[in-house]
């Protein structure tokens, strides 16, 4: 089985990012996507991309925690660097307001830019959204059939799971959904289709059971996808064809060996 885990961030891995990619292909995971989320690391993630390609793509985009960080001139660098080969999306890019490290106007105006430079530039997009439903498929709306991608490590309602979904956005499941109180999430998963989801780390966040409590790495896809094909009623190796195929329909420029 290969997979591909759609969202992690190399560059904060205590393990070293060559370690972790080595670990990851022992896993079974082909590819990985390696998230910008402030102007601080975008160089970086760049990078990253670049020296490990084709095993690794990158995002560029700021995250809603880092709204007030979002300029004109870094929409420019956004903008010029979206055909890089290694860049497959705009992103991390949405609203927090469980956090709010940034008011809620900047986070807006970051985003509702971010997906301007999506739409202009034929680029999907990764979303983070949190406690931010109404605004986000509010804005969502406004780029309705010239904007698609993913709802990045999605933790939200099953109505937003309908909104999104019928917006055109895929859905992307983190280690979440093995937690003990994620019944809710366990539920909205089963009512995904399958065509319309795929698995991420979000590494080094949020580690799956059974590596709960640890450090996650990109490695640990394996666990959620395990635990989402049994939520699917689907092989393991059902699960993986299926969301390649889905990653690589929403991620065009990733290289695959088939």
């Amino acid at each position: 089985m290969e997979w591909i885990d759609v969202h992690a961030h190399l560059d904060k891995l205590e393990e070293g990012v060559e370690v972790s990619i080595l670990n990851a292909k022992a896993a079974g995971v082909k590819r990985i996507i390696t998230i910008g989320t402030a102007p601080d690391d975008f160089e970086i993630v760049l990078d990253i991309a670049h020296k490990y390609f084709p095993e690794v793509y990158c995002t560029l985009g700021v995250h809603p925690h880092d709204g007030v960080s979002y300029t004109a001139q870094v929409g420019e660098f956004i903008s010029r660097h979206v055909a890089d080969p290694v860049v497959v999306a705009v992103g991390e890019i949405g609203l927090d307001y469980y956090y709010e490290q940034s008011p809620r106007a900047e986070q807006k105006e970051a985003f509702r830019a971010q997906l301007k430079i999506a739409q202009s530039s034929g680029m999907p997009v990764q979303i983070h959204t949190r406690d931010a439903d109404e605004d986000t498929v509010e804005i969502l709306k406004e780029f309705k059939g010239t904007v698609g991608g993913i709802i990045h490590c999605f933790t939200g309602t099953e109505l937003l799971a309908q909104q999104c979904l019928d917006l055109g956005y895929n859905i992307s499941i983190s280690g979440v959904v093995t937690f003990k109180n994620a019944e809710s999430l366990r539920a909205i998963v089963k009512s995904i289709p399958l065509d319309r989801l795929h698995v991420e780390t979000d590494s080094p966040f949020l580690a799956p059971v059974p590596m709960r409590g640890r450090k996650n790495t990109p490695a640990n896809v394996v666990h959620t996808a395990a635990f989402v094909a049994q939520l699917k009623g689907v092989t393991e190796k059902e699960l993986a064809e299926q969301t390649r195929l889905n990653a690589l329909q929403v991620f065009p420029k990733i290289k695959w060996d088939f």
